[in-house]
């Protein structure tokens, strides 16, 4: 079967300044300081500030005016995993670190892989036994060291964590002590989204899978609000595969809290795979976020979200992963739903394909 969230291919390449910087942050001679100066600016080069576009096909074809659309493909590997690979990275560095470790079904692994080849750390990397994916040949042509292990993707993250405190490696796994270092990074496209559209949109759509991103685009909102650089903060729309999200399901049940699927009922395609989890190890921000902006949760169906990829690159040239449509669908159902009065809104496309 295809990778759980898998892009196709990236070409996984940086300019030839990152490549110079590169030689540097690795070059042991240098200060620490400079070498966390240089590594900052390959994150500055390429990683975020992606493309804001107004959809205007997408526009006409659902009676919507002023839908935006924030396309993370436009990083390095192709997804927005690039915002937080590089930031653990960094944090590495900085911790005077030499190996990291982390579970991934796909986009993850290749995020982090190149961004510790930029950084001279040696990455090891642990990907669930029953999946497969072409982004295994990009991590390894990255660098990284590819272990199989047995297990759900939750049990191979836990693994990955207690063999990197056992050999004293870098965690670079999702939850714990990396979620307020993820959730910074990935506050940043709300500033991007500002900085383009002068305030916040009315809504604001994504999908969610662990939460982090989701929880790390209402904290950017929350966060400029609170200075004073927007005159309000979005309701979030989350959107996930139906049935296959605790954060979605929680949410629906009216629950102040995001509780554990059962495993055993969790049936990934290749289309859902990018989306489903039993446990979403930030679930509890990503709910916060749903509910403390008065924001709705949607499930999605593989039909839509294929149907919408296939659109999507009809309609505005865009090749997008049908899981990362999610948020744009259910942003576009409730359009349908309550007719929502004219105002700006933004769906986060989270892949290419």
């Amino acid at each position: 079967m295809n990778l759980k969230d898998g892009v196709k291919s990236s070409d996984n390449k940086v300019s030839s300044e990152a490549m110079a910087l590169s030689l540097f942050v690795k070059d042991t001679t240098k200060s620490l300081t400079d070498r966390l100066e240089s590594y900052e600016d390959i994150i500055n080069l390429e990683v975020g500030d992606t493309g804001l576009t107004r959809a205007k096909s997408l526009e006409r074809e659902f009676d919507i005016r002023q839908l935006y659309i924030k396309y993370e493909g436009d990083n390095p590997t192709g997804t927005q995993k690039d915002r937080i690979a590089f930031a653990q990275v960094y944090d590495a560095l900085r911790r005077n670190f030499h190996t990291m470790s982390l579970a991934t079904c796909g986009n993850y692994g290749v995020a982090v892989a190149l961004a510790a080849k930029l950084g001279g750390i040696a990455c090891n990397i642990y990907i669930p036994e029953s999946y497969h994916t072409d982004r295994i040949i990009e991590m390894e042509r990255l660098g990284a060291t590819i272990f199989r292990l047995q297990g759900s993707y939750e049990e191979v993250v836990t693994a990955s964590s207690k063999l990197a405190q056992e050999y004293e490696w870098y965690d670079a796994n999702p939850g714990g002590a990396n979620t307020p270092l993820q959730i910074s990074a990935y506050s940043q496209i709300a500033v991007e989204i500002v900085d383009e559209l002068g305030d916040a949109p009315q809504y604001c759509a994504a999908p969610v899978s662990n939460g982090t991103l989701f929880a790390g685009i209402y904290r950017g909102f929350v966060s400029l609000y609170k200075r004073g650089k927007t005159s309000r903060i979005p309701k979030m729309i989350a959107a996930s595969s139906t049935g296959k999200n605790p954060i979605i399901q929680s949410h629906k049940e009216g629950l102040d809290h995001c509780r554990d699927l059962d495993p055993d009922k969790i049936k990934e395609t290749k289309y859902n795979e990018p989306l489903i989890n039993w446990h979403s190890f930030d679930g509890e921000e990503a709910l916060y976020a749903i509910q403390q902006s008065d924001g709705k949760a949607f499930n999605i169906s593989d039909k839509k979200m294929r149907e919408m990829s296939t659109l999507l690159l009809k309609k505005e040239g865009l090749r997008i992963l049908p899981a990362s449509t999610a948020g744009l669908i259910a942003l576009l159902e409730l359009d349908e739903k309550e007719n929502l009065a004219p105002d700006r809104f933004v769906a986060v496309l989270t892949a290419k394909n």
